[in-house]
């Protein structure tokens, strides 16, 4: 599948709301929140004036004109915050659009960005028992702290 990794741009910002919805984790059998679940404010510190902070950065990965998957990161206390100098990164993408190496490619561009803005380490929280854990041990996240459901992971820049 041919795909374009870019910075995702400002009049762009409103799909992170759509990626918000589509990064949360739903366990096989579970029936899916209603998408107003990204209203709460533990979830709109994701997204809530993305792109006003210096400390925030996203990119978008593109398949024939359209945007599949978005990263984007910002310090925030988020669920896995690790300090006030730590970003923490979400990452989506469209369920069809999974398997292909974009989610990859699209940490590993985000990872690039981060380290050439002179940052440290990013985290993140996954759910132990989502498949995109093992990406990111894969990827070179290491576990830093976890919790009967999830882990607290952390990638040095």
């Amino acid at each position: 599948m041919d795909y374009k990794i870019r910075e995702i741009h400002k009049q762009e910002y409103p799909l992170l709301d759509n990626f918000l919805y589509e990064a949360i984790f739903i366990p096989e059998g579970i029936e899916p929140p209603p998408e107003t679940i990204i209203t709460s404010p533990e979830l709109q510190v994701y997204v809530e004036r993305f792109g006003e902070s210096k400390d925030d950065w996203g990119l978008a990965a593109e398949v024939d004109g359209k945007i599949v998957g978005a990263v984007w990161v910002r310090i925030m206390n988020d669920y896995g915050h690790i300090n006030d100098e730590t970003p923490s990164l979400a990452i989506s993408l469209y369920k069809e659009y999974r398997g292909f190496g974009i989610g990859t490619a699209m940490m590993k561009e985000i990872l690039t960005l981060l380290k050439s803005h002179g940052y440290e380490q990013v985290s993140l929280s996954v759910q132990k028992a989502n498949y995109a854990a093992k990406m990111y041990l894969k990827i070179g996240f290491e576990i830093v702290k976890e919790n009967e459901e999830e882990y607290i992971m952390v990638y040095y820049l």
